[in-house]
C-alpha cells in the first residue's frame, strides 16, 4: 500500500508496518542493519497531518508513527517518533487497527488529533489520564463500523 492509503483508510491506533522492500543485511553489519532499520519497522499510528499551502511553500500530508518509549527504572529518557509524507516511496501496511471498545486518550493542537493511549477500555484510559495529566485530553471509543469499514476497503485495494 502507498503512504496515500494509510493517510486516507488507516485509524489513529492501528499498528502499521513498512519497508523498502530490500532485505535484511546480517547482523555482522552493524552500519547496514541500522539504515536498513530506519526504512523497515513498525509503528503505531498517532498523527494525521493535513497538507499546508502558504505563499512562499507547501508541504503535502502526512501521519507520524510512534516507535517507543525509552528509558530505565520506569523514567522515559526518549520517545522515537517517525514522520512520513504520503509521496514517501516506502511500501505500507496495516498490521493490526484497534479492537471495538477500545478506548483512545487524545489531544488535539491547532485542529490536529494525536493519539496519546491506547486503552483497552473506559476505566484504564481514565487511569492513564489520571496519572498522565494531559488539560486537554478527550477519549473516544473505537467502533465496530470503523473496524469493519477498514476491513471493506482492504478487501477492495
Amino acid at each position: 500500500m502507498s503512504a496515500q492509503h494509510i493517510f486516507d483508510a488507516a485509524p489513529l491506533g492501528a499498528l502499521i508496518r513498512y519497508s523498502d522492500g530490500t532485505p535484511r543485511p546480517p547482523a555482522r553489519f552493524n552500519k547496514k542493519l541500522r539504515a536498513w532499520e530506519r526504512n523497515n519497522g513498525v509503528g503505531r499510528l498517532i498523527k494525521k497531518s493535513a497538507a499546508v499551502e502558504r505563499p512562499t511553500y507547501s508541504t503535502p500530508a502526512g501521519f507520524t508513527l510512534h516507535h517507543g518509549d525509552f528509558g530505565s527504572h520506569g523514567v522515559i529518557v526518549m520517545v522515537v517518533h517517525f514522520s512520513y509524507l504520503v509521496t514517501s516511496a516506502l511500501c505500507f501496511e496495516i498490521d493490526k487497527v484497534p479492537d471495538p471498545g477500545m478506548v483512545r486518550v487524545l489531544t488535539q493542537w491547532e485542529g490536529v488529533d494525536e493519539l496519546r493511549h491506547l486503552a483497552a477500555d473506559q476505566t484504564s484510559a481514565e487511569a492513564w489520564l489520571a496519572a498522565h495529566r494531559y488539560s486537554n485530553a478527550r477519549f473516544e471509543t473505537v467502533v465496530a463500523d470503523e473496524v469493519a469499514r477498514l476491513h471493506m476497503i482492504g478487501r477492495a485495494a
